[in-house]
């Protein structure tokens, strides 16, 4: 990877972090889809006679494997960007 090739080794611990806050962020994103919003109407049940019940979102098995990938790709990429870099044999 070219991109990576001229970082330091500072530069490269950054973008790790900063890859895996981008990792955090959709990885909530994810988790949070299907869940309904927890005030409106549906959080004022006086006006009405109908039990509503709040929608939870994911189930917890799909939310775990959302966050087992997305742990794992940071972790592949993370090795991947801190490997160092490799000499090049034909270059003298």
């Amino acid at each position: 990877m070219r991109l990576i090739a001229g970082l330091s080794k500072a530069q490269r611990i950054v973008v790790v972090v900063a890859l895996g806050a981008a990792f955090l962020v959709l990885g909530r994103y994810l988790v949070s889809l299907g869940r309904g919003s927890a005030f409106g109407w549906y959080a004022y049940s006086p006006l009405t006679s109908a039990v509503y019940r709040p929608r939870t979102g994911l189930r917890a098995w799909l939310r775990l494997i959302i966050w087992l990938v997305l742990i794992v790709l940071w972790a592949l990429t993370s090795v991947r960007v801190l490997r160092p870099p490799s000499r090049d044999a034909g270059s003298d």
